[in-house]
């Protein structure tokens, strides 16, 4: 009977905490990316810029790390939800749908998708000017 009682109590107890374990690993998911566009800009003369278009992805309560990109700067247009932005430097903004902000080149910053429920999307661009300097994303500890 002690025995039943304690697997009873067990699974009482995980029944209990299965919605809040999936809510956390739900949010500990990262984002996803998908690229939509990479491509030169046309009649720049001799400036070549590389525009990349993308749209990310968040789970709720999910954040990208600190992160940087040298020599080209973000702009972020909310689809879904309410995200927020911040870097060290600034103070954090929050945006819903439709808003729109840029983010400068070199600045460490972090983005979130601050909705407890709803799914996060955005349209990313980056741009830069310098061909040589491949776009990357370079995470900050």
């Amino acid at each position: 009977m002690q025995i039943i009682r304690r697997e009873f109590l067990a699974l009482s107890g995980l029944a209990l905490a299965a919605p809040s374990i999936a809510t956390m690993a739900q949010a500990q998911a990262g984002p996803k990316l998908t690229q939509i566009l990479r491509k030169d800009l046309e009649g720049q003369g001799d400036v070549v810029q590389e525009t990349v278009v993308s749209i990310v992805e968040f789970p709720p309560g999910a954040a990208a790390p600190w992160h940087m990109h040298p020599g080209a700067q973000e702009l972020l247009h909310v689809i879904e939800a309410i995200w927020s932005w911040k870097s060290k430097a600034r103070a954090a903004r929050c945006s819903k749908a439709g808003e729109a902000g840029i983010i400068p080149a070199e600045l460490v910053h972090l983005a979130r998708n601050e909705s407890a429920s709803a799914n996060g999307k955005a349209l990313v661009v980056h741009s830069r000017a310098a061909k040589d300097k491949p776009l990357i994303v370079v995470v900050k500890k």
